[in-house]
Protein backbone atom coordinates (compact mmCIF):
# COMPACT_ATOMS: atom_id res chain seq x y z
CA UNK A 1 0.00 0.00 0.00
CA UNK A 2 1.64 2.97 -1.17
CA UNK A 3 0.97 6.85 -1.19
CA UNK A 4 1.44 9.70 -3.26
CA UNK A 5 5.47 10.02 -3.40
CA UNK A 6 6.09 6.58 -2.41
CA UNK A 7 5.23 7.90 1.34
CA UNK A 8 3.43 4.24 1.95
CA UNK A 9 0.73 6.15 3.28
CA UNK A 10 2.64 8.36 5.72
CA UNK A 11 1.70 11.69 6.09
CA UNK A 12 4.28 14.15 4.76
CA UNK A 13 5.87 14.73 8.04
CA UNK A 14 5.92 11.71 8.91
CA UNK A 15 7.77 10.38 5.86
CA UNK A 16 10.35 13.69 6.26
CA UNK A 17 11.41 12.33 9.84
CA UNK A 18 11.71 8.87 8.49
CA UNK A 19 14.24 10.30 5.80
CA UNK A 20 15.77 12.39 8.47
CA UNK A 21 17.31 9.00 10.05
CA UNK A 22 20.22 8.50 7.38
CA UNK A 23 22.11 5.96 8.66
CA UNK A 24 21.43 3.02 10.43
CA UNK A 25 23.51 4.51 13.75
CA UNK A 26 20.61 7.65 13.77
CA UNK A 27 17.94 4.76 13.75
CA UNK A 28 19.63 3.08 16.94
CA UNK A 29 19.77 6.54 18.32
CA UNK A 30 16.11 7.13 18.00
CA UNK A 31 15.00 4.36 19.10
CA UNK A 32 17.38 4.45 22.38
CA UNK A 33 15.67 7.98 23.23
CA UNK A 34 11.64 5.92 23.38
CA UNK A 35 10.53 4.55 26.31
CA UNK A 36 10.68 0.66 26.61
CA UNK A 37 7.43 -1.12 26.62
CA UNK A 38 8.26 -3.79 29.00
CA UNK A 39 4.94 -5.15 29.49
CA UNK A 40 4.74 -5.52 25.66
CA UNK A 41 1.32 -3.42 25.67
CA UNK A 42 1.46 -3.17 22.13
CA UNK A 43 2.95 -4.23 18.85
CA UNK A 44 3.03 -0.79 16.83
CA UNK A 45 3.03 0.72 13.31
CA UNK A 46 6.12 2.83 12.66
CA UNK A 47 3.37 5.79 12.41
CA UNK A 48 2.23 4.76 16.11
CA UNK A 49 5.52 4.48 17.01
CA UNK A 50 5.89 7.75 15.93
CA UNK A 51 3.25 9.62 18.11
CA UNK A 52 3.45 7.08 21.27
CA UNK A 53 7.02 7.49 21.78
CA UNK A 54 6.81 3.75 22.99
CA UNK A 55 8.39 0.80 21.72
CA UNK A 56 9.47 -2.98 22.21
CA UNK A 57 11.50 -5.25 20.19
CA UNK A 58 9.01 -6.33 17.48
CA UNK A 59 7.50 -2.78 17.22
CA UNK A 60 11.25 -1.25 17.30
CA UNK A 61 12.68 -3.66 14.24
CA UNK A 62 9.49 -2.75 12.02
CA UNK A 63 9.90 0.85 12.99
CA UNK A 64 13.75 0.86 11.90
CA UNK A 65 12.89 -1.42 8.64
CA UNK A 66 10.65 1.36 7.48
CA UNK A 67 12.87 4.10 8.14
CA UNK A 68 15.49 1.74 6.07
CA UNK A 69 13.51 1.56 3.58
CA UNK A 70 13.41 5.12 3.34
CA UNK A 71 17.42 5.20 2.63
CA UNK A 72 16.48 2.86 -0.49
CA UNK A 73 16.89 -0.33 1.45
CA UNK A 74 14.86 -3.47 1.74
CA UNK A 75 12.69 -3.64 4.51
CA UNK A 76 14.06 -6.40 5.92
CA UNK A 77 13.41 -8.08 9.75
CA UNK A 78 15.42 -11.09 11.36
CA UNK A 79 14.14 -13.06 14.16
CA UNK A 80 15.96 -14.76 16.62
CA UNK A 81 14.60 -17.74 18.71
CA UNK A 82 16.20 -18.60 21.99
CA UNK A 83 15.37 -21.71 24.21
CA UNK A 84 13.56 -21.08 28.10
CA UNK A 85 13.91 -17.23 27.13
CA UNK A 86 12.51 -14.47 25.33
CA UNK A 87 13.05 -13.90 21.33
CA UNK A 88 14.38 -11.30 19.61
CA UNK A 89 13.52 -9.47 16.42
CA UNK A 90 16.40 -6.73 14.30
CA UNK A 91 15.83 -4.83 11.03
CA UNK A 92 18.93 -5.99 8.55
CA UNK A 93 20.32 -3.98 6.18
CA UNK A 94 24.15 -4.73 3.85
CA UNK A 95 26.54 -2.39 3.12
CA UNK A 96 29.46 -3.76 0.89
CA UNK A 97 28.53 -6.95 1.00
CA UNK A 98 27.94 -7.52 4.40
CA UNK A 99 25.39 -7.82 6.99
CA UNK A 100 24.20 -5.69 9.69
CA UNK A 101 21.66 -5.24 11.92
CA UNK A 102 19.82 -2.38 14.47
CA UNK A 103 17.23 -2.48 16.51
CA UNK A 104 15.84 -2.13 20.09
CA UNK A 105 16.39 -4.53 23.40
CA UNK A 106 16.07 -3.82 27.10
CA UNK A 107 19.26 -5.22 27.01
CA UNK A 108 22.36 -3.66 26.15
CA UNK A 109 24.55 -6.22 23.85
CA UNK A 110 21.38 -6.96 21.43
CA UNK A 111 20.37 -3.64 19.75
CA UNK A 112 22.96 -3.36 16.94
CA UNK A 113 25.48 -5.05 14.56
CA UNK A 114 27.86 -3.14 12.20
CA UNK A 115 27.80 -4.08 8.46
CA UNK A 116 31.08 -6.45 8.94
CA UNK A 117 29.52 -9.95 8.77
CA UNK A 118 29.83 -11.84 5.16
CA UNK A 119 26.87 -14.05 6.26
CA UNK A 120 23.78 -13.95 8.65
CA UNK A 121 24.89 -16.94 10.00
CA UNK A 122 28.59 -14.76 11.34
CA UNK A 123 26.08 -12.07 12.60
CA UNK A 124 23.84 -14.07 14.91
CA UNK A 125 26.79 -15.76 16.28
CA UNK A 126 27.97 -11.95 17.83
CA UNK A 127 25.17 -11.98 19.28
CA UNK A 128 25.31 -15.29 21.08
CA UNK A 129 27.07 -14.60 24.11
CA UNK A 130 24.74 -11.59 25.14
CA UNK A 131 21.90 -13.23 24.67
CA UNK A 132 21.05 -15.17 28.26
CA UNK A 133 18.45 -15.32 30.56
CA UNK A 134 17.71 -15.00 34.48
CA UNK A 135 19.94 -17.73 35.02
CA UNK A 136 22.71 -16.49 33.13
CA UNK A 137 22.49 -19.54 30.28
CA UNK A 138 23.39 -19.10 26.87
CA UNK A 139 19.39 -19.34 25.25
CA UNK A 140 20.15 -18.43 21.60
CA UNK A 141 19.63 -20.99 19.37
CA UNK A 142 18.30 -20.47 15.88
CA UNK A 143 17.49 -17.77 13.44
CA UNK A 144 15.34 -16.93 10.11
CA UNK A 145 16.33 -15.77 7.06
CA UNK A 146 15.56 -12.11 6.14
CA UNK A 147 11.72 -11.42 6.45
CA UNK A 148 11.06 -8.85 3.40
CA UNK A 149 8.09 -6.76 5.47
CA UNK A 150 7.27 -5.41 1.51
CA UNK A 151 4.79 -8.79 1.92
CA UNK A 152 2.70 -6.90 4.29
CA UNK A 153 2.02 -3.64 2.67
CA UNK A 154 -1.68 -4.42 1.27
CA UNK A 155 -2.04 -4.62 5.44
CA UNK A 156 -0.85 -1.06 5.80
CA UNK A 157 1.44 -1.94 8.41
CA UNK A 158 3.71 0.99 8.39
CA UNK A 159 0.37 3.08 9.45
CA UNK A 160 -2.19 0.89 10.67
CA UNK A 161 -3.65 1.96 14.20
CA UNK A 162 -4.19 -2.12 15.05
CA UNK A 163 -1.84 -4.07 16.53
CA UNK A 164 0.18 -5.88 14.29
CA UNK A 165 -0.02 -9.35 15.84
CA UNK A 166 0.12 -10.94 12.37
CA UNK A 167 4.18 -10.16 11.89
CA UNK A 168 4.76 -12.30 14.78
CA UNK A 169 2.34 -14.56 14.20
CA UNK A 170 3.85 -14.59 10.74
CA UNK A 171 7.46 -14.97 11.91
CA UNK A 172 6.45 -18.34 14.07
CA UNK A 173 6.24 -19.92 10.97
CA UNK A 174 8.94 -18.43 8.89
CA UNK A 175 11.77 -21.39 8.10
CA UNK A 176 14.69 -20.91 10.83
CA UNK A 177 18.31 -22.28 11.09
CA UNK A 178 19.70 -24.26 13.98
CA UNK A 179 22.88 -22.11 15.49
CA UNK A 180 24.32 -25.39 17.68
CA UNK A 181 24.27 -29.17 17.71
CA UNK A 182 22.64 -30.40 21.12
CA UNK A 183 25.80 -31.74 22.07
CA UNK A 184 27.07 -28.11 21.52
CA UNK A 185 23.98 -26.91 23.70
CA UNK A 186 24.77 -29.25 26.35
CA UNK A 187 28.12 -28.05 27.09
CA UNK A 188 27.39 -24.41 26.68
CA UNK A 189 28.66 -22.40 30.64
CA UNK A 190 26.99 -19.78 32.12
CA UNK A 191 27.14 -16.20 31.32
CA UNK A 192 29.83 -15.12 33.20
CA UNK A 193 28.68 -12.61 35.51
CA UNK A 194 30.16 -9.67 34.64
CA UNK A 195 29.02 -9.80 31.17
CA UNK A 196 25.38 -10.56 32.68
CA UNK A 197 25.89 -7.32 34.40
CA UNK A 198 26.77 -5.27 31.72
CA UNK A 199 23.47 -6.58 29.59
CA UNK A 200 21.59 -4.73 32.08
CA UNK A 201 23.09 -0.66 31.31
CA UNK A 202 20.18 0.76 30.61
CA UNK A 203 17.55 -1.38 30.88
CA UNK A 204 14.41 -0.21 32.09
CA UNK A 205 11.19 -1.50 33.91
CA UNK A 206 8.57 0.61 35.44
CA UNK A 207 9.88 3.76 33.72
CA UNK A 208 12.99 3.45 35.77
CA UNK A 209 16.53 2.68 34.95
CA UNK A 210 18.18 -0.65 36.59
CA UNK A 211 21.21 -0.52 38.51
CA UNK A 212 23.71 -2.87 38.33
CA UNK A 213 22.93 -3.95 41.52
CA UNK A 214 19.52 -5.31 40.59
CA UNK A 215 21.17 -7.91 38.51
CA UNK A 216 22.59 -9.42 41.70
CA UNK A 217 18.88 -10.24 43.37
CA UNK A 218 17.38 -14.26 42.49
CA UNK A 219 14.18 -13.75 41.07
CA UNK A 220 11.00 -14.20 44.11
CA UNK A 221 9.44 -16.96 42.39
CA UNK A 222 10.75 -19.80 40.47
CA UNK A 223 11.36 -19.25 36.47
CA UNK A 224 8.90 -20.80 34.93
CA UNK A 225 10.80 -23.58 32.11
CA UNK A 226 9.92 -22.20 28.66
CA UNK A 227 9.15 -25.08 26.01
CA UNK A 228 8.31 -24.31 22.29
CA UNK A 229 5.89 -26.00 20.69
CA UNK A 230 7.73 -29.08 17.93
CA UNK A 231 7.86 -27.39 14.34
CA UNK A 232 6.38 -29.29 11.89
Amino acid sequence: MRGAGDDFGLTRGEARFLRSLETPKRILEYLDGLDYDFEGKGCRSPRRVLRERQVQCMDGAMFAAAALRFQGRPPWILDLEADNDTDHVMALFRENGCWGAVGRSNYSGLRFREPIYRTLRELVLSLFEEYSNLRREKTLRRYSGPVHLARFDRRGWMTAEENLLYIPLHLVDVRHYRLLTRREARGLSTTDRRQYESTFVGREEKGRTFVLAIAREKPKKPLRLLRRRKRR
